[in-house]
């Protein structure tokens, strides 16, 4: 007997199979690419610099994947270290973790498989690279329990995300030199600034359930401490590009993420959550934007050598 047209039809039943993958998915931010972006500009920054323009194919792919690898564990792992808070702040309340649509062994799980495939990757690399991905990983897996006992987890989170900066140098150039570090430095100043504005997101609810970030260290002075921040990350890039003797495509990149960031304080003067977390997501613009002029001024090179 045909069904009736007003009598509506049952909701399919998602399989097993395909709701664990949606779950993991959104555990693992695939939703959200902001985070894999602000790791792959400035391992890109450091891969151009050591090749001294495109690198080898196979380093740019190992380096690309491992980027999002990694990003992927360090959300599974900051959201395992953070289940006691996300289901009492406003922005994580619904993570899988935190609403239990994960349990805490398949998120161990889920982190150990991409940390596994990443450093599979990487043991196609050189002897120093497989090294130093020890420390990467050390760096990745210790980074979300700091805010329980530190105010500035923000910085470590830089020394995690820019781990790929000396790795890189080193898998191209089988050491790491001086101007690596410099841009290494960079990034923490720009990981610390920008992951500041997103604590500032959280700052109450931070406060209210004893969690610590550089936003409640600041204070009423946080975008003085911004400001510094910031200032800090451009001198080095100079530095960058005075040792590598960059040229003016490299110093209109500079410009130009300039402009971006002072859009960002414009943006997140009157501390407005909203307002933080869009200039939080800018800063992917801001990391492009640096890429761009390195990328920009190699490819010049070449083109003036090959003519």
């Amino acid at each position: 007997m045909p069904r009736s047209p007003d009598v509506p039809s049952p909701p399919a039943i998602e399989p097993r199979w395909r709701e664990r993958l949606r779950q993991y998915w959104r555990l693992v931010r695939g939703d959200r690419p902001i985070g894999w972006l602000l790791l792959l500009w400035p391992t890109w920054w450091g891969l151009w610099l050591a090749a001294d323009g495109l690198p080898p194919l196979w380093p740019l792919l190992v380096f690309s994947l491992g980027v999002w690898l990694t990003r992927s564990a360090g959300c599974v792992i900051n959201d395992y270290a953070d289940r006691w808070l996300d289901g009492s702040v406003e922005r994580t309340r619904h993570r899988p973790l935190a609403t239990g649509a994960v349990s805490g062994r398949e998120a161990l799980a889920v982190f150990a498989v991409l940390m596994l495939v990443a450093f599979a990757l990487v043991l196609t690399l050189n002897r120093l690279t497989i090294y130093m991905s020890v420390v990467g990983v050390f760096l990745a897996a210790s980074y979300p329990y700091l805010k329980r006992y530190t105010y500035l987890p923000q910085v470590y989170l830089g020394m995690a995300f820019g781990w790929g900066i000396p790795m890189g140098f080193a898998a191209l150039t089988g050491g790491v030199p001086p101007i690596a570090w410099v841009l290494y430095v960079a990034n923490i100043f720009w990981a610390t600034a920008y992951d500041t504005w997103y604590a500032m997101v959280d700052r109450e609810d931070d406060i209210r359930m004893g969690a610590k970030s550089t936003a409640i260290l600041f204070g009423d002075m946080d975008l003085v401490a911004q400001g510094v921040l910031y200032a800090c990350m451009f001198v080095a890039l100079a530095l960058v590009g005075r040792d590598a003797a960059l040229g003016l495509w490299y110093w209109a990149g500079l410009g130009t993420a300039l402009v971006l960031v002072a859009w960002e304080f414009g943006l997140a003067r009157g501390r407005d959550r909203d307002a933080c977390f869009r200039a939080f997501l800018h800063n992917n613009w801001v990391g492009l934007a640096i890429f761009a002029g390195i990328a920009l001024d190699f490819a010049l090179r070449a083109k003036v050598a090959a003519a």
